[in-house]
């Protein structure tokens, strides 16, 4: 099939990530007077030759009087230019030492800086077609060989022309004389490679855009480094996530589109189809109506500590892998807790509204330190855990109760039930999640079960208190304070009024689920979710997964790594060695990590395989989901 394609190359901003003579521009120039306003210039000048809009001739004439350069500058050039080679080109080599017979670098720039960068990827000198400088007798960049082809106009059609190339061509390039080799009826396609510029008046003139030279093998079915190109990769971030995880995800190679609210179940099932990643805060729900239309998803993202709002059990039965961030806004929530407590204790939230109604209320009575007071701690996980250290620095007694068995920290007591840590504590605050068993795990006989004026803290989960009990032990005047950030109706924009039966009682904080909203924690998740998306979708690696079996795997070394996601049942890893053995394909390594509802094997083979090896993985009995890395 490939022995009668050509593959016609681009050099500066397609085979380099740059423009060799705004470079060697910034090498000659380095301590002219002017220099960054000849600099700009040289950019103006390239930008509008690579354009169209400028005759190249004239483009190229005033570039170098521009210049200034010199013979000497020619290697640091070089060397700059072996260090930007562009990343998709590098990672491809094979590509290029595989077809080097019918690799043809066609280029407006010069010989005597590409034919050293392209002859160490294995590209032959005599493929190469490019300018020659001339230089005067010391050495000076003085103008180009006005014989060669390509110093004129239409310069890469007529050298083309002269190649007589029989069988397919295709053009990978980035600029406007890229494109004039196809639309001369001398190449099959033309490729608009977008990996270092985009030209937009190029875009809408290429047969297809090429983001990386991986997406060009992909469409014409050749070895490649990596399986599948990153800008088929659909990545869909909701309810603005931080600008970082944008710039993450971009910078990886993926499609990324950003919504800035929260959508709604139809509007979700419909914008969820091709996706393959999907990045939510807490207001977006997940569920299994969404799901049926989220054909390629295979990671989630929440941008924040809970998952409630996942459907977690349907996400793991389809094969999709979720990832939260359980550490990222530990400190915001513990700061947080930290100040309503002492405020609640100091009776302030009063003082401040007498204050804006004009009422000067000076008085000791009801407000007190909070040194030596008992705190309790309910759930002592990441918050509660750091909400003990940093409280029994400031002088608090703490006490914890959690389900699980943990290691107390500090001076911190552990209570047995919650009854006991209730009854015995000062100020009570939540840290739990929102498992439907702690649906209303704080009620009536909990409140009751509290010191009379104790203080009371939610800044959980909405649905672990009832506001209704909340509010009787409120106005009775036996919870004496309590600061809220989290209901179990919460508005879903901005724009829409806050309802609660919550709302004018004294002493109450209430704040609009801030708990977790700072710049840094922001910051934070938005540097860590595409951290975990990105590991697992390039090494099958789970850790961190919450719903997903945990496995981390080494880095893949010269192998392929085969990812088979089943349902939980025996005999399956069993069934896949089976059909690597009936192919004679040897296992470098492999990885097993199950849950009640799947299995996840990761498999590592040293060799080439043929489709019907992955065809057969895939059919076995019970796949979920297959996908096949190196």
């Amino acid at each position: 099939m490939g022995d009668n394609r050509h593959f016609v190359i681009d050099f500066d901003s397609t085979f380099t990530q740059v423009e060799a003579l705004d470079v060697l521009g910034e090498i000659s120039l380095a301590g002219h007077e002017k220099r960054d306003e000849k600099l700009q210039e040289l950019r103006d000048l390239t930008d509008r030759g690579m354009g169209g809009d400028l005759a190249f001739r004239e483009s190229l004439q005033k570039r170098l009087e521009l210049l200034e350069a010199q013979e000497v500058h020619l290697e640091p050039l070089i060397e700059n230019l072996k260090d930007r080679v562009s990343v998709s080109f590098v990672r491809n080599e094979t590509f290029f030492t595989e077809n080097r017979d019918r690799i043809y670098i066609i280029s407006n720039g010069f010989k005597e800086f590409i034919v050293p960068i392209v002859k160490e990827y294995g590209l032959k000198e005599e493929n190469v077609f490019a300018n020659t400088f001339v230089f005067d007798e010391n050495g000076h960049i003085v103008g180009f060989d006005h014989d060669n082809v390509l110093s004129s106009n239409n310069g890469k059609v007529e050298q083309l022309k002269r190649l007589e190339l029989k069988g397919d061509v295709y053009v990978i390039g980035d600029g406007y004389t890229d494109y004039e080799i196809k639309a001369a009826g001398l190449a099959n396609k033309f490729y608009a490679f977008t990996e270092n510029v985009k030209r937009d008046n190029i875009l809408e003139k290429a047969d297809h855009i090429t983001p990386s030279l991986d997406e060009f093998l992909y469409l014409h079915k050749m070895n490649k480094a990596i399986s599948y190109p990153k800008n088929r990769i659909k990545v869909l971030l909701l309810e603005n996530v931080h600008e970082d995880a944008v710039a993450i995800m971009k910078n990886e190679g993926y499609n990324v589109t950003t919504v800035s609210g929260a959508l709604d179940e139809e509007e979700l099932a419909e914008k969820i189809k091709d996706v393959s990643v999907l990045g939510i805060r807490s207001k977006t729900q997940l569920t299994e109506k969404v799901l049926q239309n989220a054909n390629r998803l295979i990671a989630v993202g929440a941008f924040c500590i809970g998952t409630n709002q996942i459907d977690l059990e349907a996400c793991l039965k389809r094969g999709v892998a979720v990832f939260n961030a359980p550490f990222s806004n530990t400190r915001s929530v513990v700061e947080l807790a930290i100040g309503e407590i002492i405020l609640l204790t100091r009776n302030l939230p009063d003082r401040i509204s007498e204050m804006h109604q004009g009422k000067w209320n000076k008085s000791a009575k009801g407000s007190n330190e909070v040194r030596g007071k008992k705190l309790g701690i309910v759930g002592y996980g990441n918050i509660g855990a750091q909400l003990s250290v940093v409280a029994e620095a400031i002088g608090f007694d703490v006490y914890y109760y959690d389900l699980v068995e943990k290691l107390a920290l500090g001076n911190a007591t552990k209570c047995n039930s919650l009854q006991e840590l209730l009854e015995k504590v000062d100020i009570v605050t939540l840290h739990v999640d929102g498992r439907e068993q702690n649906r209303n795990l704080i009620g009536n006989r909990e409140f009751s079960q509290m010191k009379e004026g104790a203080i009371f803290l939610n800044l959980a989960r909405g649905q672990v208190v009832d506001v209704d009990a909340l509010k009787k032990h409120m106005e009775s005047g036996h919870i004496r304070g309590a600061g809220v950030d989290v209901f179990p109706k919460e508005p879903k924009t901005n724009n829409e009024e806050f309802q609660s039966p919550l709302r004018g009682l004294p002493n109450l904080i209430l704040t609009p689920h801030i708990g977790g909203s700072t710049e840094e924690a922001q910051e934070n998740i938005g540097n860590f979710v595409p951290g975990k998306i990105i590991e697992y979708i390039n090494t099958g690696s789970t850790t961190n997964s919450v719903n997903f079996p945990n496995l981390q795997l080494p880095t893949l070394e010269n192998a392929h790594r085969l990812i088979h996601i089943h349902h939980n049942k025996p005999g399956i890893i069993a069934h896949i060695n089976r059909i690597l053995a009936a192919h004679d394909i040897n296992i470098v390594g492999q990885y097993l990590k199950t849950n009640e509802t799947v299995g996840y094997v990761i498999t590592d083979i040293d060799k080439e395989y043929n489709a019907d090896v992955i065809k057969e993985l895939k059919g076995i009995e019970g796949t979920i989901k297959f996908r096949v890395l190196y």
